[in-house]
């Protein structure tokens, strides 16, 4: 599932180099092509697994209430208990820092044929 909450996490960031590595590492975790399609354009993907809707809500309450509610943190606690818990909520703010920093320095992807870039989010 850590591939799949570094997607979300850099769509969330428009961060194309962290989109573009780890789109096959997603893939190959087994997440499908649909769902990353989806990601890719914004959208929240309509046929995700229970665990893929899990985490892409997470990531989305977490970046944009700079927090959890006290069911989405039980309901975490129950998927993945306690350390798995603080390893998810690690890895969202090691990639939002990542992002961060590759967007400022103005990081530029490698080329990834078959990849498509990431678009601007509006607003």
């Amino acid at each position: 599932m850590s591939e799949f909450a570094t997607l979300v996490v850099s769509r969330q960031w428009t961060q194309q180099f962290e989109w573009r590595v780890h789109v096959p590492l997603a893939q190959q975790a087994g997440t499908s092509p649909e769902t990353i399609e989806a990601l890719r354009a914004g959208r929240r993907p309509p046929a995700m697994s229970a665990e893929e809707a899990f985490v892409h809500d997470l990531v989305i309450e977490l970046t944009t209430q700079r927090g959890l509610s006290d069911a989405t943190y039980a309901e975490c606690i129950e998927r993945f208990g306690e350390r798995g818990t603080i390893d998810l909520v690690g890895l969202i703010g090691y990639f939002t820092l990542m992002s961060m920093v590759l967007n400022v320095a103005r990081t530029l992807p490698d080329d990834a044929p078959g990849i498509a870039a990431l678009p601007s989010l509006p607003g």
